[in-house]
C-alpha cells in the first residue's frame, strides 16, 4: 500500500495574471464624489452561502432591514431553481411588500425552461430587474462546457432573446435586463466585450433606457489594479458606452473586494453588487458597510443609512448565524477601542481640540465613533493593563458574579472613580454595590409581571409601573418575536416608537440549590446609543427583562426621551 504524498506547497505551479496591456490608464489619478447605484445580494448570493439557508421568516427580517437601509435594488432569488426562493418571490409580490421605488433582481442561467419559470414567479410585479447570466472563461469553456468562444456567445445571444421575448408578454411591467459574463476577472477582457455587445444587440438598449452589464469577479485571481485595469479596458473599448449600467460583482479571495470595487468605480463603473458585512461563497462578497463607510469617511455621502451598525449586525447574525468578527472594519466591537495608554493619551488630547466647525481631525480614529452610536468613553478608557482585570476577579472569586468583557469596560470607570474618594484598596463589596447602583435602575419603567404565549409565534404580554412627577401608573404593552426577549423588545418599541436592539446578553446563576438567583446582564441600543443594565432575579426570564428595562432606565437618565403608551396585538 503507498504510502500518502506529502503535502505540497509549491508556489511554481500557479502563475501571475497576464497584464491587461491598458494603455494611458485614468483610474489612478481619479476620485471618487458620488455614491454608486447600491445592490443587495445578501437574500441570494449571500444566502446560497450558508450552512443552513435562511428560513421564509429571516428572509422577510432581512429584507425588512435592506429596505430600511435605503437599498433600491435588492437581488430576492433564483426562484427557478429554489422553492423556497420562488414562494419569498411570491410573497414579496403578493402581500405588497415592495416599495414603489425599489425593483426586486433575480437571477437566472441563460435557459429558457428556467427563464420561462423566472417570469411566472414575477407575475404581478411592478418593475424587476431580470439577471441572466453563462460563463465565459478559459477554464469553463475548455473543460466544462467544452465549448469556444462562438458557441458561449451563442448561449449568451439566445438566453437574451429568451429573456426579452417573455418580457414582452407583460408589457405593463417596468423591466430591466441584466447580463453577467460569470468569471470575468478569467475571461479574456476582448472576449468580454464582444459577448456584452452581442448581447446588447439583442436588447437594444438606450441611454433612457439602458441594460445593466454586470462584471464579476466570480473568483477573485489577482491585485485590484488588475480588476481596475479590467473595468476601464472594458468601458473604453465598447460600444455604445451610454447604453449601459456598468456593474461590479466583487469576491473576497485575496482579501480586496472591497478595494477592488473602490478602484472598478474609479475606472468608471456606475452600480455595485454586494453584501452587508460580506457574506457570501467562501472568503465572501464584497461587503457594503465597508465600501459605503469608505465613502462616507471622504466625505462622500453612501445613500444608505449606516448610522445604526447595531441594528445591522443583530438583524444580520439573527438571519445567517454568523457572527462578526470584533476587528470588522467600521462596525465591529473593537474598531474604536484603544488599549495603549499612549493612543489613549493622543485621542483625549484631539478631542479636546476637536471644533464642531471643522473637518474631523482625531489620532487614531479616521471616523467619528457617534456617528455610528459609539461611545467616546469607551475608545479612551479602554485599557487591558488599567485594572478591570483585577476589579472582575474579584467580583467572580468573592461573589460569583462573572461580567461579559463588554460589561467590566462598562463598569471600569465607575470603579476607578470610587475608587478616587477612598484611601487604600477598595474592597469587592464596594465593587459590587457600585455595580449593583449603576447598572439596576428600577425608575421610570419597573416590570410587575408578564405572560409568555408560545402557542402559536411567542408573544408576550408585560405589566410595567411607569413612575414619574411623583406618581406612578399601570401600563400593559405586547409584543412578538422568537424569545422572550425579542417580543418584549418588540412590545416596547411598539409602545414607545423608539428604536432598541439588543447588543448583546449574558446571564448565569449565582449560588445552588434553593438559594440559587440568576443575574443577567444586557446591552441595549437606544435611539442609536448603547446603554447597559443589570438585574438578579430567582427566574432567569424575569432577570433578562428587568435587566433590559434598567438599560432602559439608563437611557432615559442620560436624557433619551421614552413614552410608553399600552399596546394590544391585532
Amino acid at each position: 500500500m503507498n504510502a500518502p504524498s506529502a503535502p505540497s506547497f509549491d508556489h511554481r505551479k500557479y502563475q501571475p495574471v497576464a497584464p491587461v496591456g491598458l494603455k494611458n490608464r485614468q483610474w489612478p489619478d481619479r476620485q471618487i464624489t458620488k455614491a454608486p447605484l447600491w445592490t443587495s445580494v445578501d437574500l441570494r448570493d449571500g444566502n446560497q452561502a450558508l450552512l443552513e439557508p435562511m428560513s421564509v421568516e429571516q428572509k422577510k427580517a432581512l429584507w425588512a432591514l435592506l429596505v430600511k437601509v435605503g437599498f433600491k435594488e435588492i437581488e430576492v432569488g433564483f426562484p427557478a431553481a429554489s422553492q423556497p426562493d420562488y414562494d419569498f418571490v411570491r410573497w414579496l409580490i403578493e402581500e405588497n411588500q415592495i416599495p414603489d421605488d425599489v425593483y426586486i433582481q433575480v437571477l437566472t442561467q441563460a435557459r429558457e425552461h428556467l427563464i420561462e419559470k423566472t417570469y411566472k414567479a414575477l407575475e404581478g410585479v411592478k418593475r424587476a430587474i431580470v439577471h441572466v447570466y453563462n460563463s465565459t472563461s478559459v477554464a469553463q469553456r475548455e473543460r466544462v462546457f467544452e465549448k469556444d468562444q462562438a458557441g458561449i456567445t451563442e448561449i449568451a445571444v439566445q438566453g437574451a432573446t429568451w429573456v426579452k421575448a417573455y418580457a414582452e408578454r407583460y408589457p405593463d411591467v417596468d423591466w430591466r435586463f441584466q447580463y453577467s459574463p460569470e468569471s470575468f476577472t478569467s475571461t479574456e477582457v476582448d472576449f468580454s466585450v464582444a459577448i456584452c455587445e452581442a448581447v446588447m444587440d439583442v436588447w437594444q438598449p438606450t441611454p433612457e433606457r439602458p441594460c445593466i452589464l454586470n462584471l464579476p469577479a466570480t473568483v477573485e485571481i489577482g491585485p485590484v489594479n488588475h480588476f481596475a485595469d479590467q473595468i476601464e479596458y472594458f468601458i473604453t473599448h465598447m460600444k455604445n458606452r451610454d447604453c449601459a449600467l456598468i456593474s461590479l460583482h466583487t469576491h473576497n479571495d485575496r482579501g480586496g473586494a472591497a478595494a477592488a470595487a473602490e478602484l472598478g468605480l474609479m475606472a468608471g463603473a456606475d452600480r455595485v453588487e454586494g453584501t452587508l458585512l460580506g457574506n457570501g461563497e467562501r472568503t465572501g462578497n464584497m461587503d457594503i458597510v465597508t465600501l459605503g463607510l469608505n465613502l462616507y469617511s471622504q466625505g462622500v455621502d453612501p445613500e444608505l443609512d449606516l448610522s445604526n451598525p447595531d441594528e445591522i449586525i443583530q438583524v444580520y447574525t439573527e438571519c445567517t448565524q454568523l457572527p462578526v468578527h470584533p476587528r470588522h472594519p467600521w462596525v465591529g466591537e473593537l474598531v474604536y477601542t484603544a488599549f495603549s495608554g499612549s493612543h489613549q493619551d493622543a485621542i483625549s488630547k484631539c478631542l479636546k481640540k476637536q471644533r464642531p466647525d471643522e473637518p474631523w481631525q482625531v489620532a487614531y480614529l479616521p471616523l467619528d465613533p457617534h456617528d455610528l452610536g459609539r461611545d467616546y468613553q469607551a475608545v479612551i478608557r479602554v485599557n487591558s493593563q488599567s485594572g478591570k482585570g483585577g476589579m472582575a476577579f474579584l467580583l467572580e472569586r468573592d461573589h460569583g458574579i462573572s461580567m461579559p468583557r463588554w460589561m467590566t469596560l462598562e463598569l471600569a470607570p465607575h470603579v476607578q472613580q470610587e475608587s478616587e474618594k477612598v484611601v487604600g484598596e477598595l474592597s469587592s463589596d464596594s465593587i459590587r454595590k457600585v455595580l449593583e447602583s449603576t447598572f439596576i435602575q428600577c425608575s421610570p419603567f419597573e416590570l410587575t409581571g408578564y405572560r409568555v404565549d408560545r402557542e402559536d409565534a411567542e408573544s408576550l404580554s408585560a405589566r410595567l409601573n411607569v413612575h414619574g412627577d411623583g406618581q406612578s401608573s399601570v401600563i400593559s404593552i405586547q409584543g412578538e418575536g422568537n424569545g422572550a426577549m425579542s417580543a418584549f423588545m418588540d412590545a416596547f418599541q411598539r409602545s414607545s416608537g423608539v428604536s432598541v436592539n439588543v447588543v448583546d446578553y449574558s446571564e448565569h446563576a449565582l449560588g445552588e440549590g434553593s438559594d440559587a438567583v440568576a443575574v443577567a446582564f444586557v446591552q441595549l441600543n437606544v435611539n442609536g446609543q448603547r446603554f447597559a443594565g443589570m438585574a438578579e432575579d430567582g427566574d432567569t426570564v424575569t432577570a433578562s427583562l428587568k435587566a433590559a428595562l434598567s438599560a432602559v432606565n439608563r437611557a432615559v437618565e442620560a436624557g433619551v426621551a421614552i413614552q410608553l403608551e399600552a399596546t394590544e396585538m391585532v
